[in-house]
């Protein structure tokens, strides 16, 4: 972590002191799913009850550099992530009861993307871009929270489920991007692991993939 950390402060530096500075505030959209999943859509194996367990939405909003070096450039970017998402899941007790329970999940992240972008169009008022780098995401006030709806003559313990949520994850985030005057539109993907896990009894019940869809619309001011 320390390494990256002084990594990202080197390039910083470098590209202060070297290039043509951008800088703007975003907003924008994310939705979240398995890839393992999405083939078996068509396939008819990927019912509702799977997307309402993986599937969580939410917004993230933040502010970026943009640090040009002819067609290629550098963007760290700082933001504030959230996504929600609630449903219900079956449990089976020591007893080999069924429970139903309601589960509420609200994960909030501080984001550091740090991407390298390559300009494939580049014209005076329009630009297309591809970008890629890692993401350092810290919890900043993730929660669970669980609630027995049914329980057909078992037993259930809030204590034996064990929820253990991130501090900090290191993943990788790519995408493409459309730059018109000073408006930016960005559409990319973040490949990052699971935000927590869910345990009962040793066994792992859930887990909240933490990779997700972004689609966003920036303002740069210069």
């Amino acid at each position: 972590m320390k390494k990256f950390l002084l990594v990202a402060a080197l390039l910083l530096s470098v590209s202060i002191t070297y290039a043509q500075l951008n800088f703007g505030i975003k907003a924008g959209y994310n939705s979240s799913i398995s890839p393992k999943n999405i083939s078996s859509v068509t396939s008819g194996s990927y019912n509702l009850n799977s997307v309402n367990s993986e599937l969580s939405n939410g917004f993230q909003a933040g502010v970026f550099f943009r640090f040009g070096f002819s067609k290629m450039y550098f963007q760290p970017e700082f933001l504030y992530n959230m996504g929600k998402k609630n449903y219900t899941m079956t449990l089976q007790d020591a007893q080999n009861k069924d429970l139903q329970i309601d589960k509420r999940v609200k994960i909030s992240t501080l984001e550091v993307p740090l991407l390298l972008g390559y300009k494939i169009l580049d014209l005076k008022l329009v630009n297309v871009r591809a970008f890629a780098g890692p993401k350092l995401s810290f919890n900043a006030g993730s929660s669970l929270d669980y609630n027995v709806l049914v329980d057909a003559g078992g037993t259930f313990d809030k204590e034996t489920l064990i929820s253990d949520i991130k501090a900090a994850q290191l993943g990788l985030e790519a995408g493409i991007g459309v730059d018109v005057l000073m408006f930016t539109l960005d559409a990319r993907y973040n490949l990052i692991g699971d935000m927590y896990h869910t345990k009962m009894n040793d066994i792992t019940l859930d887990k909240m993939s933490a990779n997700t869809f972004v689609i966003s619309l920036g303002w740069k001011f210069f």
